[in-house]
């Protein structure tokens, strides 16, 4: 299994929501480096951003079979 963030870019698009007002926010640039490889995040993370977002898990992370 791979963690997949395409989800959350589908959901920012929707949402009208940029790179620069999730850095408002406070995420970090390590951490949208991070969604942009696929790299693992906290469950904080994911919390701050489903707040931000308004949006749950699914909309931001997925998970696919890398076989």
């Amino acid at each position: 299994m791979i963690i997949d963030f395409s989800p959350l870019w589908r959901t920012m698009k929707e949402k009208n929501v940029t790179q620069y007002q999730l850095l408002k926010q406070g995420i970090d640039n390590k951490t949208l480096d991070s969604f942009k490889k696929n790299k693992n995040i906290t469950l904080l993370t994911l919390e701050k951003l489903c707040r931000i977002l308004d949006c749950t898990p699914n909309d931001i992370v997925q998970f696919v079979d890398n076989e």
